[in-house]
């Protein structure tokens, strides 16, 4: 098959199919394939899971461990609850993509000095809900069990700090000595106090004797007076005004230091750049507004690690000055073992 063109002879082009005998039976075979991927069942429609990893985080301070345990999260009416200018409180949590109901962290924190195991809090239990009360859970899941817990240190005897030393009756931690201030217990454990408070503050001093009186029956419960060394390594500091006897603990090791604030700061998308801000749960304000002050300029000054029980899990981080008596929260890198 050829064709004279101006004397020369030149081949006749071939069709498409004969080029190609297999190029009808391909898109035969992909119009099949297409057909059969859009009458495959789809999976998309699973059922979300709507829950999160089991809350722990660890890192080490010199030769001790301590870990960030989850008792979970609730809701705070942050712009009811704050004390301050409203102004300019609403505009900082808008600043922070917040509004006037904050989702607040319940975090304790589990320190492992190589020879005692010491938990700082014992989180809600069942008294604010299911949204908390998960430290026994996120405890086991950070392989640790809660027979194992030495001694348990608290910060104040609200609630959400002790309700988790009781769980169905009985002792959550049978074998740990729990140790408190003295000025928090002679103000929550009496019952003087509680006929006295009003009536939407007495569930406090309820909480209070319902979660430590089995420790107190048991020989369980020791006391200490402000500034005082527990174990090695780990000491309590005062921070009275949250509560009376309100403490924060000391941990240090090879030079290296983090301080557990215990409830310092609630919202830290205020407080941090407006230390003057308390909450109406602080017993005394002006005294809490000073330990604000004090807290994060020392933080600041010395760069340790600080772990708040109410700053977004896991609630570590650094704290910087800013300009004038400003702060600014900075949580630790992601740091993966």
């Amino acid at each position: 098959m050829f064709d004279d063109t101006e004397g020369s002879v030149q081949p006749r082009p071939a069709s498409s199919d004969a080029v190609n005998p297999t190029r009808r039976a391909f898109l035969a075979a992909g119009c099949l394939c297409l057909a059969s991927c859009f009458a495959m069942p789809v999976f998309a429609d699973a059922p979300m899971v709507k829950s999160q990893a089991p809350g722990f985080y660890r890192l080490a301070v010199g030769d001790f461990e301590v870990t960030a345990l989850s008792d979970g999260s609730n809701m705070l009416p942050a712009t009811k609850l704050l004390q301050g200018d409203p102004a300019r409180i609403k505009e900082a949590l808008k600043r922070n993509y917040l509004g006037d109901v904050v989702e607040t962290s319940h975090n304790s924190f589990l320190v492992n000095t190589g020879a005692k195991l010491v938990l700082i809090d014992a989180g809600a239990g069942s008294l604010l809900g299911p949204t908390t009360g998960h430290l026994l859970s996120n405890l086991r899941a950070s392989g640790y069990r809660p027979e194992q817990i030495d001694e348990l240190y608290l910060t104040h005897l609200h609630a959400d700090h002790v309700g988790g030393l009781m769980a169905e009756g009985q002792r959550a931690f049978p074998n740990a000595i729990v140790r408190a201030d003295k000025r928090d217990t002679d103000y929550w454990l009496s019952e003087a106090n509680m006929r006295a408070a009003p009536a939407e503050a007495q569930r406090f001093f309820q909480a209070a004797m319902a979660s430590i009186t089995p420790y107190m029956r048991a020989g369980k419960f020791a006391l200490f007076e402000g500034n005082t060394d527990l174990v090695p390594g780990m000491r309590a500091q005062t921070a009275y005004g949250h509560t009376p006897g309100h403490t924060m603990y000391v941990v240090e090791s090879r030079g290296e230091k983090i301080v557990l604030w215990g409830d310092v700061v609630h919202v830290a998308a205020v407080q941090f750049k407006a230390p003057s801000v308390t909450i109406q749960y602080d017993e005394n304000a002006s005294e809490a507004e000073h330990v604000h002050e004090l807290a994060f300029a020392d933080a600041a000054e010395n760069g340790y690690i600080v772990g708040g029980a109410h700053i977004s899990f896991p609630g570590l981080g650094h704290v910087r000055r800013d300009a004038g008596n400003a702060y600014t929260y900075v949580p630790l890198d992601y740091r993966q073992g």
